[in-house]
């Protein structure tokens, strides 16, 4: 899962053009929900206009959609699920699951890991890019778990980035996919996209997390992460967005749209 994370470097947002959208508000539809004045409050504190209602219609058709999206690394428990996201650094899921699935094969907790060794994780994972290092982060970081916190992966944020390999983007992951907390974690795919539409922009994947933070309405965060890192992988892609076919366009102020034909 290729992404930046506060660990590397931050990547550059792309600003589109200065020049107001002539998209039009969308209508009020039925089971969607009002703005709140908290949500209205928010808005107010980003950069740009924020239009509440706009946002809310976003993430409203995301959920119509797909109610409960899945990220598309296997994983068996909450510490197979760190392993496989501290593998997946510059590296695609399909191929962090194809070496995965020998890897978990023989190990599913840290004292598993520990006993296969280096080398052993070093073989499973040859094919992913910087396979040595991160399997020497698999093993210390195992290790950790087993003598800081009892073989159990923590669920806060300040424990799981003192993790090796484990930067702020690695640790929303899990936080949202093993225990559930409202967090997001900020890919390439999703760093672009909430600045292409624009949802909350920003320079550095932090800064683009805090945004959408303070602007997605309460209902909608635990799945914000999936929905636009999945949109930003199959249809807002970089190169040539498959705007025809998206869900939101209509929504969209990005300027540079794909044409139908």
């Amino acid at each position: 899962m290729t992404q930046p994370d506060s660990k590397s470097a931050a990547a550059t947002a792309r600003k589109p053009a200065a020049k107001k959208s002539a998209t039009k508000k969308p209508a009020a539809k039925a089971g969607r929900g009002k703005i709140t004045q908290a949500e209205a409050k928010r808005a107010k504190t980003q950069k740009g206009a924020v239009d509440p209602a706009r946002v809310r219609e976003i993430f409203a058709r995301f959920a119509a959609r797909d109610p409960h999206p899945k990220g598309e690394l296997d994983y068996i428990n909450s510490y197979t699920l760190l392993v496989a996201v501290v593998l997946s650094a510059q590296a695609t899921d399909v191929g962090v699951n194809r070496a995965t699935r020998g890897l978990f094969a023989l190990a599913t907790t840290p004292q598993a890991m520990l006993t296969l060794g280096e080398e052993g994780v070093r073989e499973k994972i040859k094919t992913i890019g910087l396979f040595r290092a991160k399997a020497k982060n698999v093993i210390a970081l195992s290790r950790q778990l087993i003598d800081e916190f009892g073989g159990e992966v923590p669920r806060s944020r300040e424990a799981l980035v003192t993790l090796p390999g484990v930067g702020r983007k690695t640790a929303n992951v899990v936080m949202n996919i093993a225990f559930g907390e409202k967090t997001i974690a900020v890919d390439t795919h999703l760093f672009r996209v909430s600045n292409r539409i624009p949802l909350a922009r920003g320079k550095t994947p932090e800064e683009v997390e805090k945004g959408l933070l303070a602007i997605v309405p309460d209902e909608y965060l635990l799945h914000t992460h999936h929905w636009l890192i999945l949109h930003g992988r199959y249809v807002c892609k970089a190169r040539k967005p498959a705007c025809p076919v998206c869900l939101i366009a209509d929504l969209c102020a990005f300027t540079e749209k794909t044409p139908s034909a």
